[in-house]
This record gives structure tokens, sequence and C-alpha cells, in this order.
């Protein structure tokens, strides 16, 4: 098993050995963190980012999904069932936001309606026996403002949005909280692995665990072949998306998903739990891990199929254009296993569905990691409850809505970014945090400071200083638009 080492950096610090160092901070691996801080084990979180979630797992649809078209059989079939259930109710018992809006899924043409029954009973063999036809009138009775053509769709009652950032937040503070240690900025350059365990080679220093879980996403089949594995190639795919301002929401009830290809599951339309409209995504492999960038070539062609679906997004406004990277794989499933010779465990080729199977994911890896040799003795005092997380959405009360709570503390009745209505006492909790944001975008995704209509052109001064711990005045401050490629779903 020994290998040889790359040279550790000149300099940074050596942390304590643990017995398991899990590699990727985005949804997975924080959900795998959270997992097995209920066993009685030293674990570190490693992530290259400055901040938890900050890859596909802050820029996606946020749909929370049944699985009910996932291959039958398949692993991600499985792990998603699994994880839906799981993520449903850790989210309302943490205070994720979530909104059981269910989907359509539409036909246009003849061919794609003669589709719809396959899709029904690939739904049922995956357990998932809710899903129901609509003929073309009820489709019109339950969404109005639908594009005309629309021959029939299938109704899935359960699907759901959710929040894709406080998800993987609640899962860091949970395995803080049971004393996991976290360690950002700290990209992982190579691998020494001997008998007694590894070393991990990072920006920060040198990272010794007895095994090691590989979450990375994008990055999961370089981390793999450091550990000998190679059996999978990351083709990284862009997905390009548009959010509508608040004021198209009334135009849409449910997701109104397309038939789905061989390749992509189209382009949606979906509403958000910040009020919001989302259309898309794109779906186009590109070389670059690091290429978040829209086009207008994606753009333009997002707006044609939102026209056609949904013609009233022609008169509403753009608030703003992200993009997410799927980690697509020449597989057709997810990459997860264990291997106990090599102390080393794989949750790679993750693609679309990280977000809704992340529990399932995590359960499962811990399942392997036991059956592999890891000892998993409990943790006295677990399963804890989940911790309370700040709500952001907007199906239920925010804090500048509670007169109570700002009766007793000023600060939440003092807004500073005015379009998403967030306050001073907010942007307090938050930077207070045990998991506090590194920048103004760490900041959006825990506040929504930023993100509404004017994307910050107002706020950025007062939330700069609030970040470098200055008084933060909230109101009245104009400045340019800070950092206007950041990459965030809304």
């Amino acid at each position: 098993m020994t290998r040889s080492c790359p040279e550790p950096p000149p300099a940074g610090p050596e942390l304590a050995a643990a017995d398991v160092a899990i590699i990727g901070a985005g949804v997975v691996g924080t959900a795998i963190a959270r997992t097995l801080a209920r066993y009685a084990l030293d674990i570190v979180l490693v992530d290259a980012a400055p901040d938890v979630g900050t890859g596909t797992s802050k820029a996606n649809t946020a749909i929370l999904h049944t699985g009910f078209d996932a291959a039958p059989g398949s692993l991600e079939s499985r792990l998603l069932s699994r994880g839906s259930v799981l993520l449903r109710s850790y989210a309302a018992a943490a205070g994720i936001p979530v909104e059981r809006t269910g989907a359509l899924l539409v036909a246009w043409t003849p061919e794609q309606l003669a589709a719809l029954p396959g899709i029904e009973a690939k739904a049922r063999a995956n357990g998932y026996q809710a899903i129901r036809p609509v003929r073309a009138d009820e489709l019109y009775s339950s969404e109005p403002a639908l594009g005309p053509g629309a021959v029939g769709a299938l109704e899935i009652p359960d699907e759901s949005i959710i929040c894709p950032w406080t998800t993987p937040l609640a899962f860091a503070t949970e395995a803080v909280a049971a004393g996991v240690r976290l360690l950002l900025s700290a990209q992982v350059n190579g691998v020494c692995s001997a008998d007694g365990g590894h070393e991990l080679v990072t920006a920060r220093g040198l990272v010794r665990a007895r095994w090691v879980v590989n979450a990375a996403g994008l990055g999961s089949d370089a981390i793999d072949a450091m550990f000998g594995g190679g059996g999978f190639t990351i083709t990284p795919r862009r997905g390009e998306l548009i959010v509508f301002d608040k004021l198209a929401r009334p135009l849409l009830r449910s997701v109104l998903l397309p038939v789905p290809t061989a390749r992509t599951k189209g382009v949606l339309v979906a509403p958000t739990v910040y009020g919001n409209l989302l259309l898309g995504p794109t779906a186009q492999d590109v070389p670059d891990r690091a290429d978040v960038a829209t086009t207008e070539a994606g753009l333009r062609s997002l707006l044609a199929a939102g026209r056609r679906i949904l013609p009233g997004l022609a008169a509403e406004e753009v608030t703003a254009t992200y993009a997410g990277l799927r980690a697509a794989t020449e597989h057709a499933d997810y990459q997860v296993y264990a291997d106990g010779g090599r102390r080393y465990a794989c949750a790679g080729g993750i693609r679309s569905t990280g977000l809704s199977a992340s529990l399932g994911i995590a359960e499962h890896v811990a399942g392997l990691l036991g059956e592999a040799g890891l000892p998993l003795p409990p943790r006295p005092g677990y399963p804890a409850a989940p911790p309370a997380m700040p709500y952001i959405g907007e199906a239920g009360p925010r804090p500048y809505q509670d007169a109570g709570l700002i009766a007793a503390d000023p600060a939440y009745g003092e807004i500073v970014c005015h379009c998403e209505r967030v306050s001073r006492g907010e942007i307090r909790d938050a930077l207070a945090s045990p998991v506090p944001p590194a920048d103004p975008g760490g900041l959006a995704r825990r506040t929504r400071a930023g993100n509404g209509r004017c994307q910050g052109f107002y706020c950025a001064a007062a939330v700069s200083r609030l970040l470098a711990g200055g008084p933060g005045p909230a109101a009245g401050v104009s400045a340019e638009t800070p950092g206007a490629a950041e990459v965030r779903p809304r």
C-alpha cells in the first residue's frame, strides 16, 4: 500500500491524526461528515474552497426530487429514494426551507405523449406510486399561464423545492458541533499512503488520517486516481440558468418538467423558496472544471424555451443568471464504493441529484465503511437534534416580520438589504455562527443579502462594512455591485 509521497508544502499547520478525513465540503461531503459524527470518531472535513457548499451544491435547480425518473435498480435510484425521505424529515427539523409544490412533466408532441406511460412505469418500479396522468384540459386548469400546445402531462405531487444553501450549511454546523474539524482553503495536492493510513498534502499543511472518504465532486476522479483508482473520469457538464424577479412568481404553481432525453432532463421552469422563478438548465460538456460562465447562446436558448413553456416570462424582469457544473462521468450510475485494504471510500459521479440524495449517500457510505473495517462505536449523546438554522425562505416568517423579536433586539428591524429584507441582526448572527461566511457570497447564501433585484447595488457598502466588523449603516448607501459574476441560485 506504500506509495511515494509528494513534497509537503513549505509551511502550514500539521493537524493531529484523525480517524477519517473527508475530502470535499459540498452537500455530499458535509452529509457524510454529519452522519459519521454520530460515531465516536475523530473526523476532519477538508475543502479547497474558503466555505462549505461552494461548488455544484450552490448552483443547481434547487429541487428536492422524489427519484421517480431514476433508472430502476440503480444505486442512484435506491439512494435518491432513501435520501429524499431523510432530507424531508431533516429539513423540517432543522428549519431548512422546503415547499411541496409538486411537479408536472409536460408533453408537447405526440411522441412525448407516447413516452409518458413508460416514465410512469419507471416511477412505479422505483417505488413511487403517487404519479398519475393528467389530461390537457386538467393541465391548463392547474397552470393557466402555460404556453399553448401541451397535449398531456404526468403529475408528481411530491416533488418539492428546497434551499440548496442552508442544506450543506446545516450538515456542516451539526458536524462541527459534534467535534468535526473543518479545514477550508486546503486543496489536496497529493497523498502518501502507508500501512498505518494516509497523509494528505494540502495547501494548509499535512493532514493525517487512518481512513479517507473522497467526496470531492468535480475533483473526485483526480482524488480517486491519487488513491490508485481511476475507474471513472469527470466530464464537467455546464448548466446555465436564469432567475426571474419575484413579480413573476404568480405565473406558476408547480415545477414544470420536460420529457427527458437520454442525455439531459431538459429545461424546466420552477419556483424557488426565495420567491423567484427559475428557468434552465442548459447542458453543455466543457473541458474546464472552473468554467461557470454564462453564454449568450445559452441564455438565448433558455429565453426561447421559456417563451414557449410560459409565455408570460417574456414580460418579466431577469434578476440574475448563473451556471453550475455537474460531475458527469462515462457511467450511468453513481461511483460509490469502499476498499478496506486501502482504507478508502469514494462517493463520485453524483451528477445532478446529489442534493436530494445526500443523506442517502451518507448513510450508504457509513455502512460501506463499517463493512470495510472502520470501527463505528456510537458517540455518547447521539443522535442529537439537528441545529436550528435561520429561515431564509419566503413561505415562513422572517425576522423583519416578527414584532416581538424586533422589540427584544432592534437589530432585527434594521434592514440592510431592502430587496431581500435582510436585517443587520441576521447578518450579525451569520458572522457569529459556528460556520461563518468568508466573503460576501457566503453571507448571501446564509442571509440572501445582495441577492435581490438590485444585486447588491444599494447594500454592498453596508454589507462589506459589516463583514469587516464596522458599523454598516443600513439604508441609503450606494455602491457598485461587487462580484457580479458570483454564481448563485435564487
